[in-house]
């Protein structure tokens, strides 16, 4: 049975205060705006949210917001207090721009480590190339000029590398 359906029937139950009334020192009742969203085994929830906005500024917040947007309003809020407790002057606003300067600098060093690969690339493409014409030299000279084959300064450096 809910709760609603004992009281009609005369039953008292246990209503558990809120994190809010709990702190605030007052007396909790079913029809209390925060007990949704600052359940009492949650204190530091509405701690933080109390002392950055100030209780009575929570509530009139959380009650411009329809209903069905209440608990991402309240998450806000804790996030933000949050943030202020941690950082007063910027608060979350400090945060973003942490992040945003740290995706700064990861497409730096992204674009940085982009134009290593394609220097990377190009050498090792020059290298195949130089590799490929002496072998087709070779190839070419063993062909042309019979068992007899000379190399001149540059492809003598180059079948070094091979070695």
């Amino acid at each position: 049975m809910g709760s609603q359906t004992l009281a009609r029937l005369g039953i008292r139950t246990h209503h558990q205060p809120c994190a809010a009334c709990r702190m605030l020192r007052r007396r909790c009742d079913s029809n209390c705006i925060l007990a949704p969203y600052f359940p009492g085994d949650e204190p530091d929830k509405f701690a933080g949210v109390h002392k950055v906005f100030g209780a009575s500024n929570v509530i009139k917040m959380i009650q411009m917001v329809e209903e069905t947007n209440r608990e991402d309003a309240v998450k806000a809020l804790v996030y933000e207090a949050r943030a202020r407790l941690r950082d007063p002057v910027y608060g979350s606003t400090g945060t973003i721009f942490q992040l945003q300067k740290m995706v700064q600098d990861l497409k730096l060093q992204l674009k940085s480590t982009n134009a290593r690969v394609l220097e990377l690339q190009q050498q090792k493409d020059q290298l195949l190339g130089i590799f490929m014409n002496v072998d087709h030299l070779a190839v070419l000279s063993s062909v042309d000029h019979g068992p007899s084959f000379s190399l001149d300064y540059e492809d003598s450096m180059a079948s070094n590398l091979l070695i």
